[in-house]
């Protein structure tokens, strides 16, 4: 009974050996999740993609600008000052 419960072992670690040979060369590679369907926004400073709802927001001229963090959002505004062409009521 014991033989055949090893040899019943041997045989089941020999398939799992061999699948996982065959799987490899197949070139099959698990496909990845899709990323749960969210709002993802790009960040203008640094292009980081961020969730909408975890995004600092900031507005100019009426138009809403994301940002990952307060410090890009603080370098868009520097950027804004430091422009030629910017008009000084604009505010991030």
């Amino acid at each position: 009974m014991a033989r055949l419960l090893v040899s019943l072992l041997f045989l089941y670690i020999g398939y799992r050996i061999v699948k996982a040979l065959f799987a490899k060369k197949s070139g099959r590679e698990p496909v990845p999740a899709p990323p749960a369907a969210e709002d993802t926004v790009q960040d203008p400073i640094c292009g980081v993609y961020i969730a909408k709802e975890d995004a600092v927001v900031g507005t100019l001229e009426g138009t809403r600008h994301y940002f990952c963090s307060m410090d890009c959002l603080e370098k868009f505004r520097d950027r804004l000052d430091h422009t030629p062409s910017s008009n000084s009521g604009g505010t991030a």
